[in-house]
C-alpha cells in the first residue's frame, strides 16, 4: 500500500500545479454539449475521490460493501461547469490529501478487505491503486497530454 500512497502524493504534488495553470476559458470550453468540460471532468475526479474515499472506510467495518456511483448524475446534479475553478482544483487537491491520509493509517489486514463497485469485489488495495489509474487517465484528458488507457 506504501507505494500507492507515495503515488498519489506524487499525482495530487505534481498535477495541481498543472491544473492551476490551465485558463478559466479552457476549464470551461465543452466539446459537445452532451460531453464533459475539463471543469467537469475535473468534478468527476472529485465525486470519484469521495467514493472512492467512503470505500476505503466503510469496507473497513463492514463485509463486502457494495459503493455505486452514477457518475454522469453526480456531476450533473453537483453543477461543476459554474463552479469557480480555483476552487475545484482546491476541492480536488484537498480530498486527494484526506484520501492519503486514509490510507496511510489503514493496517496491512485492513487493505485485504473487500467492497464491491458492482462487479467482482476487490481488495482495498486494489481500489486504491486502481483510483491512481483512473486519476493520471483524466487529468490527462484534462491536460491535453498523451492518452492513458482505463478500462
Amino acid at each position: 500500500m506504501q507505494t500507492t500512497i507515495e503515488h498519489l502524493e506524487k499525482i495530487v504534488r505534481v498535477y495541481t500545479r498543472r491544473l492551476e495553470a490551465l485558463s478559466e476559458e479552457t476549464y470551461a470550453w465543452k466539446p459537445q454539449p452532451e460531453k464533459w468540460s475539463k471543469k467537469e471532468i475535473l468534478g468527476h475526479l472529485i465525486d470519484s475521490a469521495q467514493n472512492n474515499i467512503r470505500r476505503c472506510v466503510v469496507a473497513q467495518y463492514e463485509d463486502t460493501p457494495t459503493i455505486l456511483y452514477a457518475q454522469d448524475q453526480w456531476v450533473r446534479e453537483a453543477g461543476y461547469q459554474s463552479y469557480d475553478t480555483p476552487n475545484l482544483i482546491q476541492l480536488w487537491s484537498l480530498l486527494n490529501r484526506h484520501f492519503v491520509a486514509v490510507l496511510s493509517q489503514m493496517s496491512p489486514e485492513a487493505a485485504q478487505r473487500k467492497c464491491s463497485m458492482g462487479g467482482q469485489p476487490q481488495t482495498l488495495k486494489w481500489v486504491a491503486a486502481d483510483y491512481c489509474n483512473h486519476l493520471l487517465h483524466h487529468l490527462h484528458q484534462i491536460l491535453d497530454l498523451d492518452p492513458i488507457a482505463y478500462p
